[in-house]
């Protein structure tokens, strides 16, 4: 959560100074997955082991649209090279970090092979 925090407050100090023409579009949008993101993540946090899989899998499916959208967003020359960059390796690293909950609790809640 941590991590995930970091990346947002980054992004947030981006986000002020994008152009108008994407601030309110694609800036929002991003704004908002980060948000989703976030809350996704605080949920599968206080749920019982079996529970937390769903939201683990909203939360990894909405960083892989984040990084698209930020990829358009450089793409544009809405975001410099730099900032990028920063941005991405901390978003890989969280997903990273997510895909390796993920495939935890997923062997967690896989039946015992013995139990057939």
């Amino acid at each position: 959560m941590e991590k995930l925090k970091g990346a947002y407050l980054l992004w947030y100090g981006y986000y002020q100074t994008l152009p108008k023409l994407h601030r309110h579009s694609l800036g929002q949008r991003i704004d908002t997955l980060f948000v989703e993101i976030i809350e996704a993540v605080a949920s599968a946090s206080f749920l019982v082991r079996e529970e937390k899989h769903p939201y683990i899998r909203l939360a990894i499916r909405k960083l892989d649209t984040l990084k698209v959208l930020l990829m358009v967003l450089w793409e544009t020359k809405s975001l410099d090279n730099k900032k990028y960059i920063a941005l991405s390796i901390k978003i890989d690293e969280i997903g990273r970090m997510l895909g390796g909950w993920s495939g935890q609790l997923q062997k967690q809640n896989s039946p015992a092979k013995g139990e057939e």
